[in-house]
């Protein structure tokens, strides 16, 4: 028996498998394509788009960036509130990560959020695959 902590709610969970272990087991029980989870900086929302769109066709299950906190939106217009979202974004964009088979990083710039990301997902041992390799902080 193994101990792990619930990513949601820090309460110790009991269990002879690994959560991680447990969630690749489900996915191929249910015949789930490769999930690919894109991470870049926002200012690449357009590459993310075309990556999505490749990776589609490509026959996998794509997650992403949900929104631009960079673009104007009412959703973020007030300071305190769109510093909250961020933190619930990263949070949900970590949580993809998760879930995820392996992370796409686009874009010719990496930022400190996006090495994180990369870092967290390296931590988890996902590949991580670039379109524009030269940007690998670990190169």
């Amino acid at each position: 028996m193994t101990i792990f902590r619930c990513a949601n709610c820090q309460q110790p969970v009991t269990s002879a498998v690994a959560p991680e272990e447990e969630l690749a087991d489900a996915k191929k029980l249910l015949g789930l394509p490769r999930i690919v989870v894109i991470c870049g900086s926002t200012r690449f929302m357009t590459e993310m788009n075309e990556a999505d769109l490749r990776e589609t066709r490509a026959g996998r299950i794509v997650v992403k960036p949900g929104c631009d906190m960079k673009s104007p939106h009412e959703l973020w217009s007030d300071p305190v509130e769109a510093e909250a979202l961020k933190v619930r974004l990263d949070d949900l964009h970590r949580a993809k990560i998760r879930l995820a088979d392996e992370v796409l990083v686009v874009g010719n710039y990496i930022g400190d959020s996006t090495r994180a990301e990369i870092a967290y997902a390296r931590s988890l041992s996902k590949p991580v695959r670039f379109t524009h390799p030269e940007v690998d902080p670990d190169a």
